[in-house]
């Protein structure tokens, strides 16, 4: 099963399951594993919805026994990660982990994707249960938006990450530089008019990134390979792309699983697709949240775990336990 809603758009919504059309499909961060759910997309009644039972039931349990990147370790890869970065001149490279939370009895499953969407109401918002998974989780980041009538397509530009509080200092500014560089060289591939919107805040919770939105037309037939190409993005991985990815994989002590892939949704007028980043994977009896960084070359480890703290709150702050 399935629910999610769509950014600023407080309908819900699932899949009918009555046709073998895949409306909404996950991709995990290195494309090899999808996660699919067939049927037309619906809309769905509030009241049915609320006496649906959603239990932790439903969900596997965790029985590999994963521990936490503890802090220190954390600190010690990030540098081994920013040496690479000043050796290889890399504008940038993305470092995750796992927060892995247990101190609970069970959880309302229901209340807590309700605290997920009215918190991140700008985003695309989900919950799933397949039988071998369940996730949930929130984030705005479009990897792209197709309009199947005028053609147009829309992408953006998201990185860079501080509390809302904060002003923005040189490194946030010239980590979200190469990735609208990145964009922008894919779309004259694929177009000979590009327009652009000025770098502004983009406002997720209790922290902010920098966006800059991109829009033009395109071939139908050159969708997938546009989204092949964006995917995936500086944001979530690093420049240069396939260097990054190796590195990512020795770095990383967890593999990232469906965390920083991609989530397509189609409909009779649109097809779009979203970024998975703010999201957990939850178990009867734990609950893992992924979290990353962009790291420059003026990266500071101490401040980079903070910023990881902070994304973690997404989910683990919404849920409601018992």
């Amino acid at each position: 099963m399935i629910y999610f809603k769509l950014p600023f758009d407080e309908k819900l919504y699932s899949t009918d399951e009555k046709n073998d059309q895949n409306s909404v499909q996950f991709y995990s961060f290195d494309g090899i594993r999808q996660v699919n759910f067939n049927g037309h997309i619906i809309e769905i009644n509030i009241e049915k919805f609320n006496n649906t039972s959603i239990t932790t039931e439903l969900l596997p349990k965790d029985d590999n026994l994963f521990e936490s990147e503890k802090k220190e370790e954390y600190l010690s890869q990030l540098e081994k990660v920013i040496q690479v970065i000043k050796e290889n001149h890399l504008p940038k490279m993305v470092y995750s982990r796992r927060k892995i939370f247990t101190n609970f009895n069970t959880i309302d499953l229901k209340a807590s994707f309700d605290n997920i969407c009215k918190s991140y109401p700008n985003a695309f918002r989900y919950i799933f249960i397949d039988g071998e998974n369940s996730w949930m989780g929130a984030f705005s980041e479009v990897l792209g938006k197709f309009n199947r009538k005028t053609h147009e397509f829309e992408t953006m530009s998201l990185a860079g990450t501080l509390p809302v509080y904060e002003d923005w200092s040189e490194k946030e500014i010239e980590e979200q530089k190469p990735v609208s560089s990145y964009i922008r060289n894919i779309l004259n591939n694929y177009s000979d008019h590009i327009d652009e919107s000025k770098t502004y805040d983009h406002i997720s919770g209790n922290i902010k990134h920098l966006r800059t939105d991109f829009t033009t037309k395109i071939n139908p037939q050159d969708l997938d390979n546009i989204i092949n190409d964006l995917h995936p993005t500086p944001a979530v991985c690093g420049i240069p792309k396939e260097f990054c990815k190796e590195n990512i994989q020795k770095f990383e002590k967890f593999a990232r699983e469906l965390y920083s892939g991609y989530i397509r949704i189609e409909n009779e007028d649109t097809i779009q697709y979203f970024v998975n980043l703010r999201c957990s994977k939850l178990y009867q009896n734990s609950v893992h949240s992924f979290v990353g960084g962009g790291i420059t070359a003026q990266s500071n480890p101490e401040k980079e775990w903070t910023e990881t703290e902070l994304k973690s709150e997404a989910i683990l702050k919404n849920l409601e336990l018992i």
